[in-house]
């Protein structure tokens, strides 16, 4: 009875320990299965992250078809790999970006679908979002000349442009401003990873906390409206033409003293003559007013 007792005893101890390292072993692996840092980007085609995660089998046959070895599978480790789903495949732009391969072999590769095999243009891509993330410290902000990101872009022009402004500091010279547009940004990685400073100002994020989200009751394009005078292209091509029988908002006009006094300005906007040259009092003859 007493053997009996112990058996029972160290088979109940066994079987407690196995299970708890199970689920301990369970719980760490789960860990970050729902979230990833913001920087750890997924291949081409990757699915939502839920379904991604659902999908993947942990195979790394697109870390072992990606010619340039920009992917990782992330292991037990330092760095973002400590916060990245167990065995699955990852990249970070600042270290090395995506090199846009023309056919998406990392794609191909995948055997589940969780990188969609419906992707065929790698310019359609979105493995995250360029955000130019510290305008205090960006070249170009500071009123210097530094394209180096708007140049690496595979889809320069689109998903980079620089926006031309006046520098408020000389009021003389122009300043370049980089611009992302995040519906062609395919978050390849290549403008964080060239960024001169020793901390990229421009970084490639997730798209999900990249972007925000309009509500759903809003309507782009009202600027638009023909109505209240605005007349042109929408954003989507689409001519606007001015609606009839509407009330369009006309040129300002300037309601101007009768004399002119000194140091008035000449009217340019309403489109009225200028003040025609007049001496004023006690000014000498031929003297500008």
């Amino acid at each position: 009875m007493a053997n009996l007792n112990r058996r029972t005893l160290l088979q109940g101890t066994a079987t407690a320990t196995t299970a708890a390292l199970v689920a301990g072993g369970a719980a760490v692996l789960s860990k970050p299965a729902l979230a990833r840092p913001a920087q750890a980007l997924r291949p081409p085609g990757a699915l939502p992250e839920r379904e991604f995660l659902a999908a993947c089998v942990r195979c790394g046959l697109c870390v072992r078809d990606c010619p340039p070895q920009n992917l990782k599978l992330s292991t037990w480790g330092s760095g973002l790999a400590v916060d990245v789903a167990i065995g699955t495949p990852y990249f970070e732009a600042r270290a090395i970006p995506c090199e846009m391969c023309e056919h998406i072999p990392c794609v191909k590769a995948c055997p589940t679908g969780a990188l969609d095999h419906a992707l065929t243009d790698i310019n359609k891509a979105r493995m995250g979002t360029a955000v130019l993330i510290d305008q205090e410290n960006c070249l170009n902000f500071l009123g210097l000349r530094c394209d180096v990101c708007y140049r690496v872009c595979p889809v320069i022009d689109k998903a980079i442009t620089l926006e031309k402004m006046n520098n408020p500091r000389s009021d003389r010279h122009a300043m370049l401003l980089p611009t992302v547009h995040a519906e062609h940004c395919t978050g390849c990685g290549k403008c964080e990873k060239s960024c001169v400073l020793e901390e990229a100002a421009i970084k490639v994020v997730s798209t999900k906390i990249a972007r925000g989200e309009l509500g759903h009751h809003y309507r782009k394009n009202v600027v638009q409206r023909s109505d209240v005078g605005h007349v042109g292209e929408t954003r989507a091509g689409d001519k606007v033409e001015a609606t009839p029988g509407l009330p369009r908002f006309g040129q300002p006009t300037q309601r101007l003293p009768e004399v002119p006094h000194e140091g008035d300005l000449n009217p340019l906007r309403s489109g009225a003559a200028p003040y025609q040259p007049a001496p004023i009092m006690g000014s000498k003859p031929g003297a500008a007013p």
